[in-house]
């Protein structure tokens, strides 16, 4: 089944050319042209990744991604002209998983989105593995976290990241080793993205557990470090 890809961009012109090549590329794509309409479709179309415009009529990119964060942990890459650091990292912050600025070559987005896709779908195998410490559990397969027995939303990217570093608890890793781990080799973003999903984390796990807890090893990078 072709993955369905929803972008949602008042650019009737940027639309209709991401939606031929995607479709050529072997995805499904629909399309809504501000964000109101984007949110709706979200909800009744399923769409298995969302490309998402900033500046929009109706509702902006980002009340749009704060919304489908409410509801979904489905990939959004957001697509933008602004190219400021701080659009970057607030993007980031509401649950983005990547972020582009207009213009880009057609390549580079597909292989953008194959990344996320391929991040974002588990299969078998290694995937039924769960870790478990106090209060908290963590499920590849079921793509879940659960903190005191109950599930907590918690966007692909940052369930990922916390299953990698509880998995290799104790182990410190550079920020670096986490994009090429959890990212991915492919992945065309900064070490900045593993600070923000740590930060988002930490808010989500904050006085959760005295005997473990996320570490930052200054100088170095993080660790999922047990206490006692």
């Amino acid at each position: 089944m072709n993955a369905k890809i929803l972008i949602i961009d008042d650019d009737v012109n940027i639309c209709e050319a991401i939606r031929i090549y995607l479709q050529n590329d072997g995805y499904d794509v629909i399309v809504a042209h501000n964000g109101y309409d984007g949110v709706a479709m979200f909800k009744s179309d399923d769409p298995d990744l969302v490309l998402l415009d900033i500046m929009m009529p109706k509702k902006d990119g980002w009340q749009v991604c704060r919304e489908i964060r409410e509801i979904s942990g489905k990939p959004i890459i957001m697509v933008t002209a602004k190219g400021e650091v701080f659009d970057k990292v607030l993007g980031l912050e509401l649950g983005a998983d990547d972020f582009m600025v207009k213009p880009f070559d057609m390549k580079e987005l597909s292989v953008r989105i194959k990344a996320v896709l391929r991040r974002c779908q588990s299969s078998s195998g290694e995937d039924e593995e769960c870790v478990r410490f106090d209060n908290l559990e963590i499920s590849l397969q079921k793509y879940e976290m659960k903190v005191c027995g109950k599930p907590v939303d918690t966007p692909p990217k940052e369930l990922e990241l916390i299953y990698f570093l509880a998995s290799h608890s104790n182990h410190v890793f550079t920020r670096n080793q986490l994009l090429d781990k959890v990212w991915g080799f492919d992945y065309l973003g900064d070490s900045r993205t593993v600070d923000v999903h740590i930060k988002r984390l930490r808010e989500k796990l904050e006085g959760v557990s005295d005997k473990w807890t996320i570490r930052t090893v200054h100088g170095i990078g993080y660790k999922f470090e047990i206490l006692g």
